[in-house]
């Protein structure tokens, strides 16, 4: 089935909407309803909100509209018929869409409902037969805070009741993975009143954070990079000089210092490049990689924040490598096979490659940019890494390629990025010494692996279901003596796994074996060693992996060899 196809279906399910909606509550004014990702949705503006009473209604008056299985037929208007049908039809937001037309205007028509829409459709209603109204939402006419709050009503459709049925099971399982969810259930994370979209870390939660630092240290320093840190908050003239603050004024948190206006970073590169200048750099430190585990600060608007996923404050795991540009292709590899190595660390192996190409905003010459995708472009085909083009996707100041992420439910994500840049270190005067004894202009790359450590929990915690790897896990191992005599053995074999750093507790509870385990699977702890009887005498443990099952009595000082063995830490 081509995709092309089932945005066709769906654009036809939205029309079926509108018209079920105009059946039941004529008074309401039509928007807009296209075909999205996974659906399609229709904007209305109405007298009051839609109750879930109304979208059940609306939905069994929908499936009479496909039982009709009504003739879908195209026809255009001249412009001035098309503003006076939508003036007497009392549609003023169609009627402000045709204001952007020159000429004449589209419409489909099924049974009594028309609408103005460039299509294209199914032939009849009878097409959409498998369709879902998932939801109600509010969304701001064109996306505009400033204009009216129109009713949005989301819904599904497929071609077959089957992939339905797949596609709403998929649906359930994202909600049983919400990491909001889990994060609340396993007490990871937090988020309060007093600060939204500022996350709150509980103990067991930054023990992952720490660990995925931990990690991406111990990676970065077999790559050749070195760790910086720069400040939190920095001057205006710094952001006007770098191009952030023309483009993100409005996601810039501000505040002024001595009559001077300072902003709270949203993003490393500025800094970076202060500290690049504070040496006089030779080409034979080239290529050199400065990192940085950078505090972020972004005034997202609140509709749009998630969690982790799309938080206002987040650690970015950036990156600056500046090179000649003859290393260039070479850093961008090396960017490409670390990437994939870290990934690969924690399961996610599935991930796709896109170059984003010149956006129409941008800084630099049409030379310059041609020259780094083409880099781009060369160091992905001679990795014979496939990849598609997102034209026009790329960063203001330089084309990129991006890692999608596929996770164990099928989404993608975008995570890493790779940036080509020659325009900040024109506009930072960055320069090195070249063999020549002269000063030469450096290129760079910005690069992030996990994006940031916030949001990558947030994909590892979907995608696992809170099962983290093993090494990552907050409680790593769990100690159950079956009784009071078996104590003291379980507190030895605790102490000496506290001994090799694994993160263990014990379960000392007057409850019965089958509780505890229960307990300790719900709490999502990957290991149980077990203490009987014959434990304690041969100095063993009864291993319960989740992974295994139950995987019979062995040593001790062999498990903590084999895991240690198993750790990237």
């Amino acid at each position: 089935m081509h995709e092309q196809d089932l945005s066709t279906l769906r654009h036809t399910a939205a029309h079926i909407l509108a018209q079920a909606v105009k059946r039941l509550f004529p008074k309401t004014k039509l928007a807009i309803g296209p075909s999205i990702a996974d659906g399609f949705y229709y904007d209305f503006e109405t007298e009051t909100p839609f109750t879930p009473q109304d979208v059940e209604a609306i939905e069994k008056e929908m499936k009479k509209i496909v039982k009709q299985n009504l003739v879908i037929e195209q026809f255009t208007m001249s412009r001035d018929e098309a503003f006076a049908y939508a003036d007497e039809q009392n549609e003023p937001y169609k009627r402000e869409l045709l204001e952007g037309l020159i000429e004449e205007a589209s419409f489909y028509k099924q049974g009594e409902f028309t609408d103005l829409c460039a299509g294209p459709h199914m032939p009849k209603t009878g097409a959409v037969k498998a369709f879902k109204l998932q939801s109600v939402a509010g969304a701001y006419w064109r996306g505009d805070e400033k204009n009216t709050m129109l009713s949005r009503i989301y819904g599904t459709a497929f071609f077959s009741k089957d992939e339905l049925a797949a596609h709403l099971e998929r649906i359930e399982e994202a909600k049983k993975r919400d990491h909001r969810k889990i994060g609340k259930e396993m007490k990871l994370f937090a988020f309060m009143e007093e600060g939204p979209g500022f996350p709150f870390y509980l103990p067991k939660g930054l023990i992952i954070k720490n660990k995925l630092i931990e990690y991406w240290r111990k990676i970065h320093n077999k790559y050749g990079y070195q760790e910086i840190s720069t400040p939190i908050m920095l001057n205006g003239d710094l952001w006007k000089r770098s191009g952030h603050y023309e483009k993100y004024r409005d996601d810039m948190y501000g505040v002024s210092i001595d009559e001077l206006e300072y902003f709270i970073k949203p993003m490393n590169c500025p800094g970076g490049m202060l500290l690049y200048n504070l040496d006089l750099h030779s080409y034979k430190e080239f290529p050199l990689r400065m990192a940085e585990l950078g505090i972020i600060h972004r005034a997202e608007k609140s509709g749009t924040l998630h969690g982790l996923a799309r938080a206002r404050l987040f650690t970015q795991d950036d990156a600056h490598i500046y090179m000649t540009i003859d290393q260039l292709k070479d850093e961008i590899k090396g960017v490409i096979k670390l990437y994939e190595e870290v990934y690969a660390a924690f399961g996610l192996k599935d991930f796709k490659y896109g170059l984003s190409t010149k956006p129409e905003t941008r800084i630099g010459t049409d030379e310059e940019w041609e020259l780094a995708t083409n880099y781009l472009r060369e160091a992905l085909d001679e990795l014979q890494r496939p990849y598609i083009v997102n034209e026009g996707d790329g960063a203001f100041y330089g084309p990129k390629i991006d890692f999608h992420i596929q996770d164990s439910m099928g989404r993608s994500f975008q995570c890493g990025t790779i940036q080509c840049d020659m325009q900040m270190p024109e506009r930072f005067d960055l320069t090195y010494v070249g063999a020549d004894g002269a000063k030469h202009r450096p290129v760079m790359i910005h690069r992030a692996c996990f994006g940031s450590i916030e949001r990558f929990i947030a994909i590892l915690t979907e995608h696992c279901a809170g099962w983290f790897p093993f090494w990552l896990t907050p409680v790593q191992i769990i100690v159950i003596p079956i009784a009071e005599r078996h104590h003291e053995a379980a507190q030895k074999v605790l102490d000496e796994l506290n001994a090799a750093d694994f993160r263990a507790e014990c379960d000392t509870r007057n409850e019965k074996m089958g509780f505890k385990i229960r307990e300790a699977q719900l709490s999502r702890i990957p290991i149980m060693l077990i203490i009987g009887d014959k434990e304690a005498e041969e100095n063993k443990v009864a291993v319960r992996s989740r992974e295994n099952g139950d995987e019979g009595a062995q040593d001790l000082t062999a498990l903590i060899a084999k895991w240690k063995a198993e750790s990237p830490l």
